[in-house]
Parts: structure tokens; C-alpha cells; sequence
């Protein structure tokens, strides 16, 4: 058994995808995001256990994530969230994914070498209602419909938007982008825009803003138990599907005075037992944690001492004891009746539970539980 690991819960993925479905608009479905390895939960593994929940859409972030899932097998739709570039085009037809097309630039390569397979080829239009970031203006998609007859080869499966504040104090930018998006979508229809499939919401639109719901929902966080929804939102009932574990490598006694890890910046003030754990900043456990956060052994909560190393964190397990070498210590996960999550420790740190679940590193080793 690896002395660092993380456990993924396929049953609590089973129940916050239920969770998800239960609160969708009448005619809505669920494309899963998976991109970043599945929010570090592993992409192939959770693709696998979504397509046997029924999910037949997934969503990655580039070309080489919808690679990685077609060579393991996985049928279902993929699309490719991020704007491509010329390069990518002939994998995007060999892998049979589907491009978010931001911008007009790629249109004429893409139709020209979907052309040469005879493929009909589906693609999403995204448009920016108030992100900022990539996207068609809502004045600039009537002139590209109009011009799309002269792209045979290419069909528009969906028009999509990102919402930028869905899970912010105030809710008046997402309703501004929604009534955007909405005006636009009518302006389409009236010109005679066939439109199969129409997204919007992310987890926190899924849950404040069912107006957003319309053919299909991009669940991400919410599908690995999380959320970020403001207070007095209601939160939906959802399971944190990864756990972090590792094993104390080794114990020590200092004395008052001693220091542990670089730069001394933890002094012992009382006689001290250290346990060293085999985890560090390599793994992803962020250096931010160093004397600012916990792990739970023996089911209490030991204080983080010292710097967090690359390969190793140092904690302090006085009030633990009895404390053995081999001893498991949860970093993410239950423990008797204590519970440290993603977010726990993305407060501690000042960051987001997504960074804390991405930031889990290639060499930790994912044991996957069946659902």
C-alpha cells in the first residue's frame, strides 16, 4: 500500500449527480466537466463511473484531455471547452470531439478539413454575455448564422454562454448576462436559427438560477461534493467524494527551543512530539499550510509546524497521542468524528476548493471505490 494516497468515492459521486439531476429544469441534462484530470479525481475513472449513471456529455478543457478519454475507451460526447488553434483541428476530427468556437478565425481550416472526411461536423458557438473573457459579441452571431450556409461542412449542435458571477453575493450580473443571452437566442430564433442545444449554468447556476437550466447544465465542482454558493443560499446535500490520506513515517521528541523544517520558523515552546509525514508541496499539499493548518490522527486534529517540505510536512502530536509509526493521517477526509475538506483547507490557505482538488499531484496514487 502507497504511504500517500487518495481515495475516490464513486458512490458519492453517484449521489451529488442525483442530487444535480433532481433540481434540473423539466428537459434539461447534465454535461459533466471532467477537465484537470476530473477536478484531480482522475478523468478516465470518473467518466467511466458517470456514463454508467447515464451521462452521455462530457466536457474537458483542450484537444489532449479528449484524447487521453477516447484512448481509454470512453464513447461519449466530448466537447473542448477552450478556443483551439489551427494545430489542433485534425485530432479534434480523429478523436471526434466537439470545439467551442469563440472566434470566426477557425471556421474556414475546420470546414475545409471536415470537408475532405465528409463529416458533418457538429461545433458550439460561445458567446460573451458579461465574462470578459472568450467569446462572440451578442451583435456580432446573427451576421455568423447567416454566414454559416457557406461552411457545408459544419453544423452548430449549441450556443453557449459563461457565467461569471453565479455564485457572488449579488445576483444582478447573472441576470444581466441571462437576459442578454436570452435576447439573443430570440433574435436568432426569429431569424430562423435552428438551435438543437442551448448551456449555461454552471454548478452555482444550477442551484440559484433555474432560469438558466434551458437543454443543458455544465455541473463541475458540485459533481465532487462541493460548492461555493453565498451564505443564505440553500446548499444542496452533497458528499466530498476524495479523501487524502498518508502514514506517519516518523516520531520525534524536541525540547523547548528546538526547531523543525527550514528557516526555523516553528520554535518549540514545550517539550514536543513531531511526526514526520511522507507528503509535501510535490504531491500538491501547499506550502501555505506551513504552522496554518491540520491533519487528523488518532481522530483529533495536530496543528501543521514548521514549513511545509516537498516531500514531507511535520505536525505536532503531543496532544494526539498514543501516536505510532504507521499511524494513518487524514489531510482530506473523515477521521473518528472530525472532518477536514477541500474547504477547510482552502480557507486556510486563501484559495478555493478547486485549486485545493487540482493541485492533488500525478505521483499520489488514486484508489477508486466502486459505487
Amino acid at each position: 500500500m502507497h504511504t500517500t494516497y487518495a481515495t475516490i468515492d464513486l458512490s458519492a459521486l453517484g449521489h451529488n449527480l442525483r442530487r444535480i439531476r433532481e433540481r434540473l429544469a423539466a428537459g434539461a441534462d447534465v454535461m459533466a466537466v471532467v477537465k484537470a484530470n476530473a477536478y484531480g479525481h482522475g478523468a478516465v475513472e470518473v467518466s467511466r463511473a458517470l456514463a454508467q449513471q447515464g451521462v452521455s456529455r462530457l466536457a474537458v478543457a483542450s484537444v489532449k484531455e479528449g484524447a487521453a478519454l477516447r484512448d481509454a475507451g470512453i464513447t461519449a460526447d466530448i466537447l473542448v471547452l477552450v478556443d483551439l488553434l489551427d494545430r489542433h483541428i485534425s485530432d479534434l476530427l480523429a478523436y471526434r470531439l466537439t470545439p467551442v468556437i469563440t472566434e470566426q478565425r477557425l471556421l474556414p481550416a475546420l470546414d475545409k478539413a471536415a470537408e475532405a472526411k465528409r463529416l458533418s461536423f457538429p461545433i458550439h458557438l460561445k458567446v460573451d454575455t458579461g465574462m470578459g473573457r472568450l467569446g462572440f459579441a451578442p451583435d456580432d452571431l446573427p451576421a455568423l448564422f447567416e454566414a454559416l450556409p457557406a461552411w457545408k461542412s459544419l453544423r452548430v449542435e449549441a450556443v453557449m454562454t459563461h457565467l461569471a458571477d453565479s455564485d457572488g453575493d449579488d445576483p444582478g450580473h447573472t441576470a444581466r448576462q441571462l437576459e442578454r443571452f436570452r435576447t439573443l437566442l430570440e433574435r436568432l430564433r426569429r431569424q430562423g436559427a435552428v438551435i438543437p442545444h442551448v448551456h449555461a449554468a454552471n454548478s452555482a447556476a444550477i442551484v440559484r438560477f433555474p432560469e438558466s437550466h434551458f437543454s443543458l447544465v455544465r455541473p463541475g465542482i458540485m459533481l465532487y461534493g462541493y460548492h461555493t454558493l453565498p451564505g443564505g443560499v440553500p446548499c444542496p446535500d452533497l458528499d466530498p467524494v476524495l479523501a487524502l490520506r498518508t502514514t506517519v513515517m516518523q516520531l520525534r521528541t524536541i525540547q523547548p527551543g528546538d526547531s523543525v523544517s527550514y528557516n526555523r520558523t516553528f520554535v518549540a515552546k514545550r517539550k514536543t512530539r513531531i511526526a514526520v509525514l511522507p507528503v509535501g508541496y510535490a504531491d500538491g499539499y501547499s506550502r501555505r499550510l506551513s504552522n496554518n493548518g491540520f491533519v487528523l490522527i488518532n481522530g483529533r486534529r495536530a496543528p501543521i509546524v514548521g514549513l511545509v517540505c516537498m516531500d514531507m510536512t511535520m505536525v505536532d502530536v503531543t496532544d494526539a497521542a498514543p501516536v505510532q509509526v504507521g499511524d494513518e493521517a487524514t489531510l482530506i477526509g473523515r477521521q473518528g468524528q472530525e472532518r477536514i475538506d477541500a474547504g477547510d483547507i482552502a480557507e486556510w490557505t486563501g484559495t478555493i476548493p478547486y485549486e485545493i482538488l487540482c493541485s492533488i499531484g500525478p505521483r499520489v496514487p488514486r484508489v477508486y471505490q466502486a459505487s
